[in-house]
């Protein structure tokens, strides 16, 4: 069996990797800085977030999922 996702984890790295900051990002998905804090925390994640999370990072995050199949 897979190592579990923890896709907070995932989405904090992809955001790195882009070069965007958390407050660019709180600025895209339409929160605050806290809560992206959290979302950075969360192993899991609503689908309808995560649709607009992989939107605004132009990323299937999906597919960690997928790939688990």
């Amino acid at each position: 069996m897979s190592a579990p996702i923890h896709i907070g984890s995932i989405i904090r790295d992809e955001l790195r990797r882009q070069g965007k900051t958390n407050g660019w990002f709180a600025r895209q998905i339409n929160v605050n800085s806290r809560t992206v804090n959290k979302i950075f925390l969360k192993s899991d994640i609503d689908t309808h977030q995560l649709l607009q999370i992989s939107r605004v990072l132009g990323v299937d995050l999906f597919k960690y999922y997928s790939d688990m199949l």
